[in-house]
């Protein structure tokens, strides 16, 4: 998916709300705002939106002297996805069809994104998670159900932290015998790390590799060779979170991307109202959209 130009204000307001977050100092808000103004002016917009998101954590992990800015945020939504996954367990088990309520439990946790949302707050998290069942899941779902028949091993592509605690849910129903769970290279927001996957305790349930990016999403072309290869290899890959389907849209292969529709454009993009719990697979077959060019 290329960067459309709703998206600039986006990213312009995603990147003040990060300098917020990871430092009080005015001076860096100001710098980081100009310096992303000079970028946004002279982006590719062929390139996906986490691109800059990519280049805006970088330039502020530098300039705060942190590595990891979101770790203690991180490390609480863990904990509290922890606390409540035996209530969402118990809900699974007595489901009529626990693979449907493990999947809608998954991208309900999705909602823990302080990327788009820096105001968020654990009530909100909570309430999401519990009228998961209630939520339907729209696309692509008997699709799903027959690839998940035919194959023989899954790269499950993690997004957030505290999510990836929830996702343990559809893993088990998945079978984690045939599952790998891929994490992010580097910190960037609240994406998830190896070190995410551990505090979660997916470490004890499936194998765990990391994709060796720090980019919100994943760029193949900035991941690891040996990521590259074992997605090249995957029989099937199940995406979560709304910058995979950002950075991967495009990319051909046995994918579904599992999400939460979080904005205009990429609701434009599924043709699925905001707020939706989306399956979905690749277009396919169509071109990318591309808006006019001046004078085009």
């Amino acid at each position: 998916m290329n960067t459309y130009l709703d998206c600039l204000p986006c990213i312009l307001r995603q990147g003040l709300e990060a300098a917020r977050h990871t430092t009080a100092d005015a001076r860096i808000h100001e710098q980081l705002m100009r310096d992303l103004l000079r970028l946004t002016a002279e982006l590719d917009l062929d390139r996906p939106p986490p691109f800059m998101g990519q280049l805006i954590h970088r330039w502020l992990r530098r300039m705060s002297g942190s590595d990891d800015p979101y770790r203690e945020a991180k490390s609480r939504y863990n904990q509290l996805a922890l606390a409540v996954l035996p209530e969402l367990s118990a809900v699974v088990e007595q489901a009529t069809d626990p693979l449907l309520a493990a999947a809608k439990f998954a991208v309900a946790a999705n909602a823990i994104d302080l990327g788009v949302s820096g105001t968020l707050v654990e009530s909100e998290v909570l309430a999401a998670l519990r009228a998961a069942a209630q939520q339907p899941l729209l696309g692509d779902w008997q699709e799903f159900r027959a690839a998940l028949e035919g194959a023989a091993d899954i790269l499950y592509l993690a997004d957030n932290a505290g999510e990836i605690a929830v996702d343990r849910l559809l893993i088990e129903q998945l079978g984690p015998t045939r599952v790998t769970l891929a994490t992010r290279g580097g910190a960037v927001v609240n994406d998830a790390t190896q070190a995410d996957a551990r505090e979660a305790g997916l470490h004890r349930l499936v194998a765990v590799i990391d994709n060796g990016s720090d980019a919100p999403g994943t760029i193949l072309a900035d991941c690891s060779d040996e990521f590259r290869q074992r997605f090249e290899s995957a029989g099937l890959i199940i995406a979560k979170g709304q910058g995979n389907y950002e950075t991967l849209s495009d990319v051909a292969g046995n994918l579904f991307f599992l999400f939460k529709v979080k904005c205009p454009v990429v609701s434009r993009q599924v043709e699925l109202p905001i707020g939706s719990h989306a399956l979905k697979r690749p277009q396919r077959g169509q071109p990318r959209r591309r808006e006019p060019r001046p004078g085009g």
